[in-house]
């Protein structure tokens, strides 16, 4: 499943194409993704401008001139692609785990004109059909019940060694699941949060509250696991996710390359960390495989 940067990198990729842009009509060539597609959605955003395109945890919020959001999830095989008249291009990219370029599996489609008057086509496609759409109001979005109990953004600086410690107390989980956790960090993904907890030399099979101190106070292993957190995330970001390998806007102006891992997906390897003489372990936790160093993560 794509993951915050992925997800983001989706955003930034459509925002150009999709920001400012009038709906002339929505086409849907199924009434269901994971979810029926709202009723009337067609009737409901066409002839509206797009206002903003955000996004929250692993969610894209397409915010339009009269207060409606469009919430897209992508699921396990959901991606979008632009194809401007007479050409294609390729905001799907190419993933880790393929996505599909088969005609057949496109769900939705978005006919939009630009305001210089361009003309162009967002299509959303999805083979396992696990991704949804649902329509929302503005003012309602605090509230919706997908976003309401989310998480601190793993993007910024209010995630710290403190708030970090004040979510993690009394937690008896292990690390590893307690982070997985949405309501404690939105976004995060099985990827990042074996990444993150490599960088940060931490067992994802620790139990949580051992990183806060008393009374949940700060420690220097919450201190090291914030700040590996979201430095993960902004390289991430940055090399445009690790789902996507070679992402190229239309106009050719930016490229995302594979981003490299430290330790997921690298059983059996040694491990990269510097004096380290360990070899990246697999495991399963929550049904997910984990991937971590035992020799330098404690």
């Amino acid at each position: 499943m794509p993951e915050l940067p992925e997800v983001e990198t989706v955003r930034r990729g459509l925002e150009p194409v999709m920001e400012g842009a009038l709906v002339e009509r929505i086409e849907t060539r199924r009434p269901d993704l994971r979810f029926p597609l709202p009723a009337g959605l067609d009737k409901r955003l066409a002839g509206r401008c797009i206002t903003t395109l955000a996004r929250r945890a692993k969610y894209l919020l397409v915010h339009m001139e009269d207060g409606a959001v469009l919430i897209s999830h992508l699921g396990m095989s959901g991606s979008f692609r632009v194809e401007r008249a007479g050409e294609e291009s390729s905001i799907r990219g190419r993933f880790h785990h393929q996505r599909s370029k088969d005609g057949k599996h496109d769900h939705v489609v978005f006919h939009l004109r630009r305001p210089e008057g361009a003309r162009l086509r967002v299509i959303y496609n999805d083979p396992r059909r696990f991704g949804f759409m649902l329509l929302a109001e503005t003012a309602d979005l605090e509230s919706h019940p997908l976003l309401a109990g989310l998480g601190v953004e793993p993007t910024g600086n209010e995630l710290d060694g403190a708030l970090l410690a004040s979510l993690l107390q009394g937690k008896r989980t292990s690390l590893k699941a307690a982070l997985m956790d949405q309501r404690v960090i939105a976004g995060l993904g099985n990827i990042y949060v074996c990444e993150a907890l490599w960088r940060a030399g931490l067992s994802p099979r620790r139990i949580a509250a051992t990183i806060a101190g008393r009374n949940g106070a700060a420690t220097r292993r919450s201190e090291q696991l914030a700040e590996a957190i979201r430095a993960v995330i902004a390289d991430a970001i940055a090399a445009g996710g690790s789902s996507l390998r070679d992402y190229v806007q239309a106009d050719g102006s930016l490229g995302y390359f594979q981003h490299s891992f430290s330790v997921y997906d690298r059983e059996g390897e040694p491990c990269r960390k510097e004096r380290c003489t360990g070899t990246v372990q697999r495991i399963v936790q929550g049904a997910r495989s984990t991937f971590y160093c035992p020799t330098c993560q404690r």
